[in-house]
């Protein structure tokens, strides 16, 4: 019997380069975190750039953890793991907290540990949620997954830098704009090889064709040393805070939501759905990878759904491909002057890619829903109120601004609350008292049934 795609082991050339597609997809979200949270302490440039490499390492391991498993350990599915964004205003609010900033990210460290061990003893009971995501659950989430996705890779295409005065620029949109139409043509075009890999050429060509516009910047590549090593509790051994622990235990459960949803969609995309036991494995390799990040200076991991995107598009179902990404990541983390490569990519040459990975996220959904029975009427009002409470951070980000803080961890996430909306309202329209009401009515209408005749004109 021949191998399932997902574990297929494919050729060295072509396992480098889509596994380098992978990185490149989710580089500036590794990143970020650290750089967000480096500069609120106020590193040097020298500690914000080890910080940076510790995670890059540390999402690396989480990878390995996650595609290739070990025991009940890891999903053994495509999936990149790296730091969660949901922990970046906690561990700000810490930094705010801290008198002595340089116990902040001591303290932050120590609760990580504590919120991954928490979070892998829980790990096999939170898995048995699977039972309350059918299709017409999983296809909300995935579609919001995308949606949620979208305004980052907007973001990028206008630049690195909101404050600067070129941010939004035709420039910035422009590059981004000729880099989605080369990833495009090349997808409509090409075939085999070479079109798997368009979103990677898509981004080498957007990179030189910035050069001429400045917009490509080689000096991280000079500044960047060549061996480096995250030297374990480099900043100091971790501190237990009772507080901070909290805080990072609330965000745990959110990055755990979040990645059930992520190994629900992404088992739909590689046609092998993940059940209970594979998402208690996968829960179990992001709150192991979490706790053990801090011992190389690294943060909370979780599963990124940017590569599903990637994997939806390519149809390159390997977890080799994504293990080998993972390998990249860690290289990254050991050699400072690698990780500065992927670096040279202008935000606005990623933005310009992100914009068909993200909403390939979003059209795997709809093709979800699409199976899920839109045809009847309680299915499309589960999908219609998910969706609109899933995209209020989106659209409306000073929403729940009266909120306490805590509780903004949640609702802030828009994956979060749209799959808890979902949830329960799959229970109460599906599963509890009348369920009579199957077929599809006007909303403003409700005792209307809309015949074949009615839907074809």
């Amino acid at each position: 019997m021949a191998d399932h795609p997902v574990d297929e082991k494919l050729p060295a050339l072509k396992m480098a380069t889509t596994g380098l597609q992978h990185v490149a997809a989710m580089y500036a979200g590794v990143v970020a975190p650290p750089l967000i949270v480096g500069a609120a302490i106020g590193l040097t440039a020298t500690d914000l750039t080890f910080l940076t490499g510790a995670c890059l390492f540390t999402a690396g391991l989480a990878t390995f953890l996650q595609t290739l498993g070990i025991w009940r350990i890891g999903a053994r599915l495509p999936f990149v793991n790296g730091v969660t964004f949901a922990g970046v205003a906690p561990m700000t609010a810490i930094v705010a907290s801290t008198e002595d900033k340089s116990d902040a990210l001591p303290i932050i460290f120590g609760a990580v540990i504590v919120a991954g061990l928490l979070g892998f003893i829980a790990a096999p009971f939170f898995s048995k949620a699977v039972r309350f995501f059918p299709p017409v659950v999983t296809g909300t989430v995935i579609t919001l997954i995308g949606i949620s996705l979208l305004p980052v890779a907007f973001g990028w295409a206008q630049g690195p830098d909101p404050a600067a005065h070129e941010y939004g620029s035709a420039t910035n949109l422009g590059l981004a704009a000729v880099t989605l139409l080369i990833v495009l043509l090349l997808r409509r075009f090409t075939t085999g090889f070479v079109k798997q890999i368009a979103v990677l050429l898509g981004l080498v060509a957007g990179t030189l064709i910035a050069i001429p516009f400045g917009a490509t910047d080689f000096g991280p590549v000079a500044d960047a040393a060549v061996i480096g090593f995250p030297t374990p509790f480099h900043f100091g051994a971790p501190q237990f805070q009772a507080a901070a622990i909290i805080s990072l235990c609330v965000v745990m459960v959110v990055s755990m939501t979040e990645s059930t949803a992520d190994m629900l969609a992404l088992g739909e995309i590689v046609d092998r759905p993940a059940d209970e036991k594979t998402i208690a494995a996968g829960l179990r390799a992001d709150t192991l990878g979490s706790a053990v990040s801090p011992l190389f200076n690294g943060f909370m991991c979780s599963a990124f759904a940017q590569n599903i995107g990637l994997v939806a598009m390519t149809r390159i179902r390997s977890r080799y491909v994504v293990a080998t990404g993972g390998g990249f990541l860690v290289l990254m983390g050991l050699c400072p002057m690698a990780a500065s490569l992927i670096a040279v990519v202008p935000r606005p040459v990623l933005g310009g890619a992100g914009v068909v990975l993200f909403g390939s996220v979003a059209a795997s959904g709809i093709q979800t829903l699409v199976r899920a029975g839109l045809d009847k009427d309680n299915n499309v009002l589960i999908v219609a109120v998910s969706l609109a409470v899933g995209i209020i951070p989106i659209t409306a980000p000073e929403f729940y601004h009266a909120f306490p803080e805590t509780a903004r961890i949640v609702l802030d996430s828009g994956i979060s609350t749209g799959c808890v909306a979902a949830v329960l309202l799959n229970l109460v329209f599906n599963h509890l008292g009348n369920k009579d009401a199957q077929d599809v009515t006007h909303p403003m209408e409700a005792g209307e049934e809309i015949t074949g005749a009615t839907r074809a004109a």
